[in-house]
């Protein structure tokens, strides 16, 4: 298993759209606390900016040996707002600035069964250019439960199309997020996204799922007792011998910054984990 840092934590966890970090300094603090790669989104590059751009983005990270483990190309798609899946109907943008950036694995978004032709003819075009797509466990998507998720993943049908198992929105769902849930889900894994939470009635952040209704939880890093059994979700991985990225993908700007939530995540995951120690002499 590979350690890749999202580019999440560095955007206001409200905000998506607002960075709190440049992507320069984003790139030193990865490499020097171990990561493989950067997950990235549109907060730091998409397909609004120009190929220069993208471009020179890829040399700022090959320049610290760092690829992409990821690309999300645009915000309606980490909004997961209503054109959201608008990706699905115009791909190959979103093609290019993955092959700019040397990556083979695109995040998408879907919201209604009519998204599901969509996503197959997505794929078909990915495929042509040996490229992946994948959709998260995600709140008010077609990927709420265990059950529609597979549904949905047998429905398209495509063997470049697949999953980023995130166990913190299975839960805010009422699903199991280990055990039974990640067997089943393992075969479409192409992605792992972690970030931490506890669920309480009094929590200071509130989101909408389509099974539960409002869900309210309080975020915390990942190397906090009382959220997510991280453990077990690691330790399970590693026994279904998944060796690509796990992506630390906490909002961190309210929890500390993003240069602390980058080196914390990385020595508490090394300790529970098989990861390799790739950090540079400070």
């Amino acid at each position: 298993m590979k350690l890749s840092l999202s580019t999440r934590v560095a955007e206001n966890f409200r905000n998506k759209r607002e960075t709190t970090v440049e992507l320069d300094d984003l790139a030193q603090i990865a490499a020097r606390e171990g990561y493989y790669a950067l997950c990235m989104r549109a907060s730091q590059v998409g397909v609004d900016d120009n190929r220069e751009r993208i471009r020179s983005a890829r040399g700022t990270l090959e320049s610290r040996d760092l690829t992409v483990s990821m690309v999300t190309g645009d915000f309606a798609i980490p909004e997961n707002s209503e054109q959201g899946p608008g990706a699905l109907r115009n791909i190959e943008p979103y093609l290019d600035v993955a092959d700019d950036l040397g990556c083979d694995l695109l995040r998408i978004c879907m919201k209604t069964a009519d998204d599901i032709q969509w996503a197959r003819d997505a794929a078909d075009a990915a495929q042509e250019r040996g490229l992946r797509l994948a959709h998260q466990c995600h709140t008010r998507s077609l990927f709420e439960t265990v059950h529609e998720t597979l549904e949905v993943l047998r429905s398209v049908g495509r063997s470049n199309f697949g999953l980023i198992y995130e166990p913190a929105n299975l839960e805010l769902c009422g699903q199991p997020y280990a055990g039974e849930t990640l067997e089943v889900l393992y075969p479409w894994i192409f992605n792992v996204y972690l970030q931490n939470q506890r669920l309480h009635a009094g929590g200071a952040d509130e989101l909408e799922t389509w099974t539960r209704g409002p869900v309210r939880f309080d975020q915390c890093p990942l190397w906090e007792e009382g959220g997510l059994d991280v453990t077990r979700i690691v330790d399970e991985l590693d026994r279904q011998d998944y060796s690509g990225y796990i992506t630390v993908h906490q909002a961190s700007a309210g929890l500390g910054g993003a240069e602390e939530a980058a080196r914390r995540s990385s020595g508490y995951l090394r300790d529970i984990g098989p990861f390799e120690d790739r950090r540079l002499p400070r």
